[in-house]
């Protein structure tokens, strides 16, 4: 099951439980994961994208590891609502992830990256260190709206 709705995405869960968070980079995977209670969403694994086979087996590892019980992935979407290229890539890549038996949330991540860009440089992260971590701290940026928007449903 694939949705953009967070309560058709909600009543598709089998009470709470851990959660992936995704964001879909050109070169990059980041990931993110949460308790099972909802509370905080924390970066996790860096994948380096290849072959979906190869992306697709390290994320189901991740999620059998983890007892993941639901997925969040970051739907880029444009200032204006409108989507983009990049949008239906990323609706096909959760469509090729729906035979993991578990449902997908699409959830919009515009300024994810610029949230995430922008708390980095407040820390005076260089800029090679910021590149290496910005698609997994977007991740955790994307999974922590998406618990806090499904905890107030």
């Amino acid at each position: 099951m694939i949705t953009t709705d967070r309560t058709t995405f909600r009543e598709a869960l089998p009470g709470a439980g851990r959660l992936l968070g995704i964001d879909l980079g050109t070169k990059t995977i980041g990931t993110a994961l949460c308790d099972a209670g909802w509370s905080f969403a924390s970066p996790a694994l860096l994948i380096k994208r290849s072959k979906f086979t190869a992306d697709k087996a390290a994320l189901v590892a991740l999620i059998a590891q983890q007892q993941v019980k639901g997925i969040v992935i970051g739907l880029p979407i444009n200032l204006d609502g409108s989507e983009s290229p990049r949008s239906q890539s990323t609706r096909a890549f959760a469509r090729n992830m729906e035979d993991v038996a578990l449902p997908i949330l699409l959830w919009d991540e515009r300024w994810s990256t610029q949230a995430v860009e922008r708390q980095m440089i407040a820390e005076d992260i260089s800029r090679a260190k910021r590149a290496e971590r910005v698609d997994k701290l977007a991740a955790s940026y994307i999974l922590q709206g998406a618990i806090d928007a499904l905890v107030a449903v």
